[in-house]
């Protein structure tokens, strides 16, 4: 079994393919044509994926048992055989798809063996027919469309999850007592009605906003404030349909660099792609902490947070009067 720290090498594409089912899985979870370029190259097992948050079922928040699985270091997805993707969703690795090495030995290079049967797979095992809306269509298929299959549902309350959590090292003890109390504060104080379910508050009538920025990748920015940005924010704790969520909320006043322009991502979903024509921003290192949403606790995927430009100003400008003012 595989820990967070081991050194791992990426098989060769002919073990990779001797572990893979028809449809270019292992147990449920696509190898992906974005993970080829890593075949015999070493890496380090940042976490083991015990659990992770149910993004795709709806309801409740809810977690997700995930067996035989790894991260490594913060190897992500390009997206350059799903349609040009954007979300960067982080590349679960099953553990037969690798192992472990001594990280002083010298490297040799990977045989080629399979490596087109393996692309050609792996390229196949990409789309996958879906009913949606009562009518079959075609579909990006991927890692993130495919989490729910590759797991179990873990129940709300089992302590066994967040043991297993200390047990790998992917949370230390403080952190972990840090993310309990905050849990169990705010159960409390929602169920007495001190705490609201929206991280903030909502404007009676939200200040009309529209991308004004033209930030691009490399630019810096600074976030607003939790006071200014709750001036766009609608009853349902949105900006023009973009969610500003509890994982966002640490990373108020903060600076940041522009790390690119969204403008289309898979919906995990159903698979079809989603085009985004107004303003959606990632900003460098601004990802998921699982530490503060109900149902996902310690979850490491990681996911970028997506921003509106109203939530942003460049750095350096004048605070102004709120730019966020312009017409819709």
């Amino acid at each position: 079994m595989l820990k967070r720290g081991d050194v791992v090498e990426v098989r060769p594409p002919a073990e990779i393919l001797a572990t893979l089912e028809a449809d270019a899985s292992t147990g449920a979870m696509p190898f992906m044509p974005e993970m080829l370029k890593y075949s015999g190259k070493r890496f380090t097992v940042s976490h083991r994926v015990e659990k992770i948050c149910d993004t795709v079922s709806g309801g409740p928040p809810a977690s997700l048992r995930m067996q035989d699985a790894v991260l490594l270091d913060d190897l992500r997805c390009d997206g350059s055989a799903h349609g040009g993707c954007q979300a960067g969703c982080r590349l679960y690795w099953k553990e037969s798809w690798l192992r472990r090495v001594d990280p002083d030995s010298t490297p040799e290079a990977a045989p080629d063996d399979g490596a087109l049967e393996l692309e050609a797979r792996a390229r196949a095992g990409t789309k996958a027919v879906r009913e949606i809306d009562g009518t079959p269509k075609e579909s990006y298929r991927c890692q993130a469309t495919e989490a729910v299959r590759a797991t179990k549902p873990l129940r709300q309350y089992d302590p066994r999850p967040y043991l297993r959590e200390l047990r790998s090292g992917n949370v230390g003890v403080l952190r972990m007592l840090r993310v309990a109390v905050r849990a169990v504060a705010t159960k409390i104080a929602r169920r007495i009605h001190l705490r609201p379910w929206l991280p903030l508050k909502h404007a009676t009538t939200p200040a009309p906003t529209r991308g004004h920025l033209n930030v691009k990748p490399g630019d810096t920015v600074q976030v607003k404030s939790a006071k200014e940005i709750s001036r766009t924010i609608d009853e349902r704790g949105k900006t023009r349909g973009l969610w500003f969520d509890w994982e966002m909320t640490p990373y108020c006043g903060g600076r940041y660099r522009v790390q690119d322009r969204v403008e289309r991502i898979i919906d995990e979903r159903n698979g079809q792609m989603i085009e985004i024509p107004s303003d959606c921003l990632i900003l460098e290192g601004v990802v998921c902490s699982g530490d503060r949403s109900p149902g996902h606790y310690c979850c490491p995927r990681g996911t970028y947070s997506y921003w509106r430009e109203a939530w942003l100003r460049r750095v350096g400008d004048a605070d102004p009067a709120p730019a966020d003012a312009e017409g819709p």
